[in-house]
């Protein structure tokens, strides 16, 4: 590579590390402490957005009551976040290439900010989902660009595992952080400021991303794939809504298989086009690596798996021991420092160590073990001595699996691709969220339904049909760990993964 073209390769990104840079002539060097600023200021911003997802939950009893919209419209207040945020990814990660990484990530911190003050302020039922649509679609934007710019910024081996230890904790972790801090704001403030508090985390993130990232747009123009955009997002629209629908419609119901089955047809044109297109969307060499496939599927699968711990654990502690809001978010925070340290240990130590085809089974089987063990539950159950060590067992198995598969899914990748596989980082997970949503929350509900069948009803039986349908949840979640353990196993190849001086991934025994 010349020194021009490598000079090229990165304008408009975050200085990279000294392994790249240091043998150009004239190349512009930072101070190591510079990129790890950068790394704080991608990390506020992408926690943002992750935290974003479950903050709002915990205040949705509330707004409802403020606002009196119905049970029915209730599930639109997350439907039309997860709807816009999960169809746009893709389309703003290669805006993120096309562009340039920091207007596309400050756009996005900015639009997100407005579209959270918006939906804050609501006086009505239609403004607050118009918000929370908007916060989606910004969120769109800025996840893609935030973590390209990780990748593009760290390039040395062992900043790059610290990087991706902590950013990967952070996505692990956020949706406990949500609860925590949702209902800290809820019960002592407001529904209104889990919207609000964003605009903090959005002042912080923009003044931080104007100072520290680098101008210009990338000197390798992607142009922009018009068919594969429209036929990706209307098929990312019709699978996330039609598993949205499957909450609140049976599943024989034209508005979920319907609306499935139209985007499961969509997404196959999608990968189709994406063979023929001159300047594809998605370029499928993103894709067809051995290991970053098996990465993309690992994510969408902890992204299914994870829903059972956090939401019908949430509805175990409120509802079945009392527990309040505030309790209940602090209750998770065990779980978050094992989640923190399991990640950092897998990234900075393991990954670079072995390779992650023995780490990645490992962290599943632990999730599907903790998860298991979560089954035990029950009416006398204590914290200390029943929730506090299937909860601490599920965040070392997450904080394994989760931070290694984002980062061999997103190492090797051409700067031209970072902002797409960046994005298809975020839409696997998006997307395995939404599964998970629809199967537990449907399993769970069969499950409570099928105990009631032929029982008298009382409180105490309606309190055990609460803990069936949440103890089947929790086999279930552990059931999809236990499959992402076989296939890890079998996908993931031996040795250390290595990127040779133009990108491309490489196994060493």
């Amino acid at each position: 590579m010349s020194t021009q073209s490598a000079a090229d390769a990165h304008v408009g990104e975050p200085a990279a590390g000294p392994s790249l840079d240091k043998d150009l002539p004239g190349a512009r060097v930072e101070k190591p402490n510079h990129r790890w600023w950068v790394l704080t200021i991608i990390a506020i911003a992408q926690l943002m957005v992750v935290l974003d997802a479950t903050v709002v939950n915990i205040a949705l009893p509330s707004a409802q009551k403020a606002l009196g919209f119905s049970d029915g419209n209730r599930q639109w207040i997350v439907t039309a976040y997860s709807l816009a945020f999960g169809s746009l990814l893709l389309l703003g990660g290669r805006l993120a290439d096309l562009v340039g990484r920091k207007i596309v990530f400050l756009i996005g911190v900015v639009g997100f900010a407005g579209a959270s003050a918006l939906a804050g302020a609501a006086q009505n039922f239609e403004v607050l989902v118009t918000g929370r649509a908007l916060q989606g679609m910004f969120g769109a934007l800025l996840a893609p660009a935030a973590l390209s710019l990780l990748n593009t910024t760290f390039t040395d081996a062992k900043e790059r595992a610290k990087a991706f230890g902590i950013f990967g904790a952070i996505g692990g972790a956020g949706g406990g952080i949500g609860l925590l801090l949702g209902g800290v704001l809820t019960e002592h403030l407001s529904w209104r400021w889990t919207l609000y508090v964003n605009l903090v985390f959005a002042v912080i993130a923009f003044l931080g991303g104007m100072a520290l990232l680098r101008k210009g747009a990338p000197a390798d123009r992607p142009k922009l794939d018009v068919p594969g955009t429209v036929l990706v997002t209307a098929g990312l629209v019709g699978v996330v809504y039609g598993f949205s629908n499957a909450e609140t419609h049976d599943w024989s119901s034209p508005l979920t298989w319907g609306f499935l089955t139209l985007g499961a047809v969509l997404l196959a044109a999608f990968t189709w086009w994406q063979t023929r297109a001159e300047h594809p969307l998605l370029p499928l060499r993103v894709l067809l690596d051995r290991n970053r496939g098996a990465s993309f599927i690992m994510l969408a699968i902890s992204g299914a798996g994870m829903f059972g711990v956090f939401l019908f654990l949430t509805y175990y502690l409120q509802l079945s021991l009392h527990y309040t809001p505030v309790k209940t978010g602090l209750a998770f925070l065990p779980m978050i420092g094992a989640l923190m340290v399991a990640a950092q240990l897998a990234t900075n130590m393991l990954l670079p160590r072995f390779g992650p085809r023995p780490i990645v089974p490992l962290g599943m089987a632990l999730a599907a073990g903790g998860m298991a063990w979560l089954t035990a539950l029950d009416l006398g159950s204590t914290y200390a001595a029943n929730v506090l060590p299937p909860l601490i067992v599920t965040g070392v198995g997450i904080g394994l699996a989760l931070p290694p598969a984002m980062s061999v899914a997103t190492s090797g990748i051409a700067p031209r691709d970072a902002g797409v596989a960046s994005a298809a980082v975020n839409t696997m997970q998006q997307v395995g969220g939404s599964i998970g949503t629809a199967l537990l929350n449907t399993l769970a509900a069969s499950a409570a339904a099928s105990y009631l069948v032929g029982k008298k009803l009382s409180a105490p039986v309606v309190a055990q049909s609460q803990l069936h349908s949440y103890s089947t949840a929790y086999w279930w979640s552990a059931g999809l760990f236990a499959v992402g353990a076989v296939l890890a196993l079998l996908m993931f190849t031996n040795g250390r993964i290595k990127e040779d001086p133009e990108g491309v991934q490489t196994v060493h025994m």
